[in-house]
């Protein structure tokens, strides 16, 4: 399973630019410090507003600072929310839909009508009173306030499969062998959707990403951080895109979007492996079994 992983084309891409941000994040800030020699806040009074150049690859802000310091040490403020976020919205959804949909009876009516009132809920704006509220406060408390609205989908998939894995010939032999319920949930049904819960963080680590962008964009979040967020809102703050500093704003919405393609390409790659006919390796030999049936069904 895993070496048929690994072996997709589109997860190895897509991890690796996953791993390539991680690594960003971690050692970001200590490459700015120690081998840049900067900070993301220094002032280079002579380069104000400056495009790409030798002594600032990704140009300056108009106050002067070095725009590749800050997108290299805000990978850290959006990375560590979008993964701390999504650990904590599939680790709620898991421990609310499975026991829901494998339990069933009033725990399963109590956590799916649990699941639903949060689901109606309108999260965003949610989001914005309480992070406007607690504004200031740490990069994890923001974390927390966006997992607490991320998960409800994934709690619903997650119910709905392990409902679908109860009723499997192999999960009711072995409660008829008199099998625990807990080592029946860990042993054998969880190992049947590796596949939906790795999308479903990678999916919530993106969503994560992308509303601790929205909130800094907004001007809520942790304060005198930085993140690609919070480069975007001042970017935007000073008017770069009317006086034309398009290297000031490009760079960290490019770091998103880049981050959101390759979570898109490791869940292809799921999807492949977990479907067949989704392979394109599958694809192209049907392609080659109908042209070559095509001359046998003239004959």
């Amino acid at each position: 399973m895993l070496n048929g992983f690994l072996r997709n084309s589109k997860v190895r891409i897509g991890l690796g630019v996953f791993a390539a941000f991680l690594l960003l994040a971690l050692l970001g800030p200590w490459f700015v410090s120690s081998v840049m020699d900067t900070t993301p806040r220094a002032i280079d009074y002579d380069a104000l507003g400056q495009p790409p150049s030798a002594n600032h690859l990704l140009g300056t802000t108009l106050p002067g600072s070095d725009v590749l310091a800050q997108v290299i040490v805000g990978a850290r403020g959006s990375v560590f929310v979008g993964i701390t976020s999504a650990v904590l919205a599939t680790v709620i959804a898991a421990l609310v839909g499975v026991p829901s949909g494998f339990l069933g009876g009033r725990l399963d009516h109590g956590l799916t009508a649990f699941t639903n009132l949060f689901l109606t809920l309108p999260s965003f704006a949610l989001t914005l009173i309480i992070a406007g509220y607690v504004q200031g406060a740490a990069w994890w408390v923001i974390a927390l306030i966006i997992a607490a609205f991320e998960w409800p989908g994934g709690a619903r998939t997650l119910r709905s499969q392990t409902m679908s894995l109860r009723g499997r010939d192999f999960t009711v032999a072995m409660r008829m062998l008199g099998e625990s319920k807990t080592r029946l949930v860990f042993a054998e049904v969880m190992p049947h959707m590796t596949g939906i819960v790795s999308a479903m963080f990678l999916r919530a680590c993106v969503a994560g990403v992308f509303a601790e962008a929205a909130l800094s964009f907004l001007g809520i979040g942790t304060t005198g951080s930085v993140s690609w967020g919070t480069i975007i809102s001042e970017a935007q703050g000073q008017s770069a895109i009317l006086n034309g500093l398009w290297w000031w704003f490009v760079p960290p919405g490019l770091c998103i979007a880049l981050l959101g393609t390759a979570t898109a390409l490791v869940n292809f790659g799921i999807d492949e492996i977990s479907n067949p006919r989704l392979s394109a390796a599958n694809r192209k030999l049907m392609k080659r079994f109908r042209r070559a049936a095509e001359p046998e069904v003239a004959r």
